[in-house]
């Protein structure tokens, strides 16, 4: 298989899996609103191939190599009901800044008790 059709390959089977509804799912329709997931979707792949010979005698040598890959993050949800519809993002600022002290208190914690040892 040469590398244009390694890619290609590729391309094609993350365009058929980069999207919301395979990650998340089809919409849900609870008591009268519909939700729809949304996701940030993004995919990226890259390739290449070479060849040298190495004396005139020799067959020359070859490579090439493809990869590629794709990642999905929730953003919100799309609710639609009968009196609007609404864009009701998922905010993960309060969960980042919770770990972030949890974090800052282990760590000045830990420090406190190996700084003592250090110095008895």
């Amino acid at each position: 298989m040469s590398t244009k059709e390694l890619i290609d390959s590729a391309v094609d089977h993350l365009r058929s899996t980069a999207s919301v509804k395979t990650v998340y799912g089809d919409p849900v329709v609870i008591d009268g609103k519909t939700i729809i997931p949304v996701a940030r979707v993004a995919y990226g792949f890259g390739g290449g191939s070479g060849s040298k010979q190495q004396t005139e005698t020799e067959a020359p040598a070859e490579g090439g190599g493809v990869g590629g890959g794709m990642t999905a993050k929730p953003v919100g949800v799309v609710e639609i009901s009968s009196e609007a519809t609404k864009f009701v993002p998922f905010s993960t600022k309060k969960r980042l800044a919770i770990a972030a002290a949890i974090g800052s208190g282990i760590g000045l914690g830990l420090g406190y008790l190996f700084g003592k040892k250090a110095h008895a």
